[in-house]
């Protein structure tokens, strides 16, 4: 019996990167023959034509597989939705842009084999059309997460990688809402192995991910994977008491030894000033880690399916 290989695609609003890519996902089928292949593309919510191009390809093709899902939830729940359903011994995860070529899932094949490992994931080595920012922030978020994590999450790689079924069964143990699967698989700690390669530019179309996106996003990863920022703020308190103490000390020194006179209201202005909006932040901060804990507790379902083709309903 031969192994399944499949790719999980999350797509959303690509009615003009679909036909391309299922196009290459046609070649690259025709390219394999040692393994069972197909494609399993995630709606998520689309507003153009997408899922209409997406289940008419897989009428005509039944190794294309669809997932619908009720409206949008986010790019990292679709990734989810795709690794539920999903049914092979080996899947490459892909987004629905080109920017990752499909065609390298052979070479990860090879490499995994040759490696024994259970992860290969893609580090880019360089990223054609994109901005001197979004590089330069992206670089620093990488490095910053991994200073302030327990575990080693590769730098410069996005979700493009290439699992095995024992990688996936331990995942679908995982159901925490907010989500960062590039963090999630290496805590899973199973040995994985880089596959450098330049990153194409978007085929066509515009980012699903401006700054703003981007921003909530690598909130959400720094905030469930590491518990700094809480550790930041006591260390910030601690030292906030001994610099008043020692304020106040010398304060207490110029009054009963010298004539000199203790500033006065500006200082203290000043003072309360950057003092109260520090607590701000704070209050802030705990609301953020307080608000995650809320919505766990809800226990709701991650997403919600409208309609599944060629697979089965779990």
């Amino acid at each position: 019996m031969m192994p399944k290989l499949s790719f999980v695609v999350p797509i959303f609003n690509e009615q003009e990167c679909v036909p391309e890519m299922i196009s290459r996902f046609l070649k690259l089928k025709n390219q394999i023959n040692d393994y069972e292949f197909s494609v399993l593309f995630v709606d998520d919510g689309s507003r153009d034509r997408t899922f209409a191009i997406i289940s008419e390809a897989s009428q005509k093709h039944p190794f294309i597989k669809v997932v619908k899902l009720a409206r949008n939830f986010g790019h990292q729940m679709a990734l989810t939705a795709g690794l539920d359903y999903v049914d092979a011994d080996y899947i490459c995860i892909i987004d629905g842009d080109l920017q990752d070529p499909p065609e390298l899932v052979i070479p990860m094949l090879e490499k995994m084999k040759k490696e024994n490992a259970e992860v290969v994931y893609g580090q880019r080595t360089a990223r054609k059309g994109e901005s001197f920012f979004k590089k330069l922030t992206a670089a620093a978020f990488y490095r910053l997460i991994n200073a302030m994590c327990r575990i080693d999450i590769p730098k410069d790689t996005g979700d493009f990688r290439l699992i095995t079924r024992k990688v996936l069964v331990n995942f679908r143990n995982m159901r925490e809402r907010h989500r960062f699967i590039r963090g999630m698989v290496p805590w899973l700690g199973f040995k994985m192995v880089d596959f450098p390669y330049e990153r194409d530019a978007r085929f066509a179309g515009e980012t699903k991910y401006p700054f703003s996106k981007m921003f909530r996003f690598a909130l959400d990863a720094i905030l469930s994977f590491s518990n700094t920022p809480l550790r930041v703020a006591s260390y910030f308190g601690l030292m906030t008491i001994f610099i008043g103490i020692i304020a106040a000390s010398y304060m207490l020194y110029l009054k009963l030894f010298t004539d000199r006179v203790v500033p006065g209201l500006t200082v203290i202005l000043l003072s309360l000033i950057i003092i109260s909006g520090v607590q701000i932040l704070m209050l802030g901060l705990l609301g953020e880690y307080i608000g995650r804990i809320f919505e766990e507790s809800k226990q709701r379902p991650l997403y919600l399916v409208d309609r599944a083709i060629n697979v089965d309903v779990i």
